[in-house]
């Protein structure tokens, strides 16, 4: 009997397609890594520069050299105020505005909401020059609060619609139940509403929160005072006259100014996969 001779089986073209689209990601991927690991490298190499190469001699100096107060501390603590308190008052005025359009259906609630969708599409930088004018005239400029304000006007438009379709998820019998006990508008929707969509407001949090600290534009232009300027601004000090730039420090300085963000992520990644658990709120 003659041995049996199996032939090499050739891809299929659906193999073929899977085998690109995981070398397209494969490269995509590879690209979005290599700043990272430069990021990384660079921040330990007392003698960095734009190429990608393992340090010789691994050292801290970077870190320390801006571990001060004029450089990471005071810009750090500033940019937490400022965001801080703008996420605060976007996701408050969010809650607020998405109740009544995504509890009460009127012909206006469409137009109203691509009104709103269509205010993100606007350019910052259109329309600084009369918000800097305003700002000028009703004595805000220079102060943190103003800066946080028209932070968390910026955001809101979007931040209004992330909340109202987790806002929709909600069953409208539990806020029912709580009326018939007595409770206000405005208790079921601290009491009742926002509890259960704890996973939407964390979401409108995070979302608003990162938006802000990257912001530079909005700051540079409207805090003069250099004691008030966030990590986001001072991070433009590092980019010094002709072209020299001190990348190790530069590099050391961008992996503590992301480190507020990747804590934010890891505290609570595990309450954005917990989803709603709405089934048996609604039972008997």
């Amino acid at each position: 009997m003659r041995p049996l001779v199996t032939r090499p089986t050739r891809p299929t073209r659906i193999t073929r397609r899977r085998l690109a689209a995981d070398a397209a990601l494969l490269a995509v991927g590879t690209a979005f890594m290599i700043p990272l690991l430069w990021l990384v490298m660079a921040s330990v190499d007392s003698e960095a520069t734009l190429r990608v190469r393992p340090p010789e001699s691994p050292t801290l100096e970077n870190f320390s050299a801006v571990m001060t107060d004029d450089i990471t501390f005071t810009p750090m603590l500033n940019s937490l105020l400022l965001c801080g308190g703008a996420t605060a008052l976007t996701v408050a005025c969010a809650a607020l505005a998405a109740y009544p359009l995504s509890r009460f259906r009127s012909r206006l609630n469409r137009p109203y909401m691509l009104t709103v969708l269509f205010t993100t599409c606007l350019p910052i930088t259109a329309v600084m020059v009369p918000v800097y004018g305003l700002f000028v005239q009703v004595d805000l400029i220079d102060t943190m609060q103003g800066t946080a304000f028209f932070l968390a006007t910026s955001q809101l438009p979007f931040a209004i619609w992330l909340m109202k379709n987790f806002m929709d998820g909600v069953p409208t019998v539990l806020e029912e139940a709580a009326w018939t006990d007595g409770a206000s508008a405005f208790q079921t929707l601290v009491r009742v509403v926002l509890p259960l969509m704890g996973p939407g407001v964390t979401v409108v949090t995070i979302y608003s929160f990162i938006m802000m600290w990257g912001n530079f534009f909005v700051p540079f232009m409207l805090l003069l005072t250099p004691d008030q300027l966030p990590a986001s601004v001072s991070i433009f000090t590092f980019f010094g006259n002709y072209g020299s730039i001190v990348y190790g420090q530069l590099a050391a300085f961008s992996i503590l100014y992301s480190t507020p963000v990747i804590l934010l992520y890891v505290l609570i990644s595990g309450r954005l996969g917990g989803g709603f658990t709405l089934g048996g709120a609604v039972k008997g």
